[in-house]
């Protein structure tokens, strides 16, 4: 079982869609991710058809990520166990986009506007990034 949020949970969803062909019909993801859950910061590297990276960095450096994801620990656990329960296929208010849209202040985060724009354009391949975690066993951990 991987805790999330941790670099292994992570690397699990990792392993999951760099096996998965139904990822790669969504065609080619060229972004730099980062995920913020509290006080804790990863980013998530996607070249080509495949998740190349993933690593804990400092909150700082989520300045170096083309967009990072910034919402409460509750939201978090609220889509990935909607996720979980429903076989990979998330509620429509649970949705990265819709997340985003009610956000006041948005879930996709980003100081530059062009590189923000990655999170729009390959919406797709994060979320089924995300819709691969109901095929692992996750306990929720809220960081510290």
């Amino acid at each position: 079982m991987a805790k999330f949020p941790s670099v292994e949970w992570f690397k699990a969803i990792q392993d999951l869609v760099n096996g998965d062909d139904g990822i790669r019909k969504l065609g080619t993801c060229d972004a730099v991710m980062g995920v913020k859950v509290q006080d804790k910061a990863f980013e998530i590297t996607f070249e080509a058809f495949d998740c190349t990276g993933v690593r804990e960095i400092s909150e700082a450096e989520l300045a170096n990520t083309d967009f990072y994801l910034d919402a409460s620990y509750e939201t978090w656990q609220e889509m990935l166990e909607n996720i979980s329960q429903s076989g990979g296929q998330p509620d429509r208010h649970l949705t990265l986009n819709t997340i985003d849209f009610l956000a006041p202040d948005g879930f996709a985060k980003s100081d530059d506007q062009s590189r923000k724009d990655r999170f729009y354009r390959y919406g797709q391949t994060f979320q089924q990034f995300f819709n691969a975690s109901a095929e692992i066993k996750t306990e929720f951990a809220v960081p510290a």
